[in-house]
């Protein structure tokens, strides 16, 4: 699945299947129900959901004619033993849509099914194989202003594996007691999926120090024979499950809500981001406003102390052969004032440079305080028409993770199972 990394993902879920729940999955996969309560089911698309194995009856009536024909074995099994399992194959739905939609869509999930043809063991232990294609993502709906839908692939089958009956020590011909009596395909889920060994370079098994072998999780097998098919069908750009992690397998509605979830929380990061630098920014605005509004006044002042030194023109007494006579008084003001004057020439330059200065600075924080707040405009029109609902809205995100996460409906807890991918 996406890690909002921008790296397109592909994975494969595997599913215990009761036999209490299967009915319920057979209801949810092949739109059996008149209401769902996944809300993004859109019933006007089930149309459009692609069967590349379409089943011909029940889910159990399938299973029972199987056993019937022979095809598989449930003898030996426990009474609560699992007969089913489902297949999920998903990737990013923003993958299908950078690669044209619904029909890349098909093309990837019918290569997908040969892949799980192969995973399952052989077609004939699939019950029902079904693309999903009515399902919409609401987030990308809403960011990209077009409907834009989640496609994936739910695999039906049956677990199995290869069992040899041996003849007992009853048979009457002692020769064949311990041979081969017959090869028959076992139901088994824990069998199907149990850990093996891992190998290395020479194909030999790889021992802890107890000189037992390093067991690999089937889970992770299965991620890796399931990416190498598709990389091999073509599908070059998109990536393996993230490797080494383990998932909860949940149901749709709580898997859809885990989604919502991580992206509310990214848009509410990113808001507080926005309101922050919105702040921050409109305190810097504030601050050099006020630095202007001082060098303003300076320079107010500068022009005051200027039309003053004017008086100086009237200075003195112009003498008969033209010269000018000062009295001693005269004489101290005029040089106070040409002291004074040179100083305030020094300033003024200076403070008209500060001025220029500012005015650049505010120019360009008064631009960036309009870009942010019109990035922000659509929280505070939403705050502004409806105040109490955002608040409520914020204070469920924001609320502990822990409490949020006790909120999420917990349901079919026996379907779920830990996976490596």
């Amino acid at each position: 699945m996406a890690r909002n990394d921008g790296v397109d993902r592909t994975s494969v879920r595997n599913l215990d299947v009761s036999d209490k729940a299967v009915g319920n999955t057979q209801q949810h996969n092949e739109r059996e129900k008149d209401s769902y309560r996944n809300p993004d089911i859109i019933p006007q698309r089930t149309s459009w959901n692609v069967h590349f194995k379409k089943p011909t009856a029940s889910y159990t009536d399938l299973f029972a004619q199987l056993e019937t024909a022979g095809t598989i074995s449930t003898r030996g099994l426990k009474p609560d033993a699992n007969h089913y399992c489902e297949l999920v194959f998903d990737v990013n739905s923003a993958y299908f849509d950078n690669h044209g939609g619904y029909e890349f869509a098909k093309q990837f999930y019918e290569n997908a099914y040969k892949a799980a043809v192969q995973i399952v063991g052989g077609e004939q232990y699939i019950l029902s194989a079904v693309m999903h294609a009515d399902e919409i993502n609401r987030a990308m709906t809403e960011a990209l202003g077009c409907e834009v839908y989640h496609y994936h692939l739910h695999v039906v089958y049956v677990p199995v594996v290869e069992k040899q009956i041996l003849w007992s020590k009853r048979c009457k011909d002692k020769a064949l007691v311990g041979t081969v009596k017959e090869t028959v395909m076992q139901v088994s889920r824990s069998k199907k999926w149990a850990s093996k060994p891992l190998l290395d370079d020479a194909g030999k098994p790889v021992l802890q120090k107890n000189g037992k072998p390093v067991l690999k999780k089937s889970y992770s097998i299965l991620q890796d024979d399931f990416f190498n098919y598709m990389r091999s069908a073509g599908y070059t750009d998109v990536e393996r499950g993230e490797r080494g992690s383990t998932e909860e397998h949940l149901t749709v509605t709580q898997f859809k809500v885990q989604r919502e979830q991580e992206r509310l929380d990214a848009l509410t990061a990113q808001a507080n981001q926005q309101v922050q630098s919105l702040a921050k920014t409109s305190q810097t605005l504030s601050q050099k406003e006020k630095e202007l509004a001082s060098i303003q006044k300076k320079t107010t002042l500068t022009k005051e102390a200027l039309i003053h030194a004017r008086d100086l023109d009237y200075i003195g007494k112009r003498t008969f052969l033209g010269n000018y006579s000062l009295t001693e008084e005269e004489f101290s003001k005029l040089k106070k004032q040409a002291d004074h004057g040179y100083m305030m020439d020094v300033e003024n330059r200076r403070l008209k440079e500060e001025l220029s200065t500012a005015k650049k600075e505010a120019v360009r924080w008064s631009n960036k305080y309009h870009d942010l707040w019109y990035d922000v405009k659509p929280y505070l029109d939403a705050l502004h028409r409806a105040p109490e609902l955002v608040r409520s809205f914020l204070e469920k995100i924001l609320a502990p993770k822990q409490e949020r996460t006790m909120n999420v409906p917990q349901r079919n807890h026996k379907r779920g199972q830990n996976m490596e991918l």
